[in-house]
């Protein structure tokens, strides 16, 4: 199994949909064209191109710094919660590795986060109920009351 996509969510989940991707870079890509192509149903009144920019954002962190002895996935999962989107990105990663950097002028990585903090409405990283970690953000008013 390399990849899958949960489009039908049971009617009493607020999840919208998720993905399974492997950790390769392929995988940043895929992510965006399936959450636009699956959120699209939803008629979100937010920026989907930040989305799926802080997507690719989150899914590239995910797969440089997830670490596992075993094989593993990232699992990307979006859910409608009142009139807010949230996206959770799951690595088998250090929830305490998560931190918003500050890079120089010249420095080529550090920027995800500082992006996902400049464009969601807020952002969190913690446990993941999958074990490992889990970043996401929210988008707080992606719907109309």
């Amino acid at each position: 199994m390399a990849y899958t996509i949960d489009r039908y969510p049971c009617e009493d989940s607020p999840r919208l949909g998720a993905m399974t991707l492997q950790p390769v870079p392929e995988s940043v890509p895929r992510a965006r064209r399936w959450f636009r192509k699956f959120i699209a149903p939803y008629n979100p009144a937010c920026s989907v191109d930040d989305c799926t920019l802080m997507i690719s954002e989150l899914v590239t962190n995910a797969i440089r710094y997830g670490k596992s002895d075993d094989p593993w996935l990232v699992r990307v999962e979006w859910f409608r919660e009142g009139t807010a989107l949230r996206v959770e990105v799951h690595n088998p990663g250090f929830p305490a590795n998560v931190r918003l950097r500050h890079p120089e002028a010249n420095d080529a990585h550090g920027r995800g986060l500082l992006l996902v903090d400049s464009i969601a409405d807020s952002w969190h990283s913690g446990p993941s109920y999958l074990g490992g970690t889990v970043v996401s953000f929210v988008v707080a008013d992606a719907w109309p009351a």
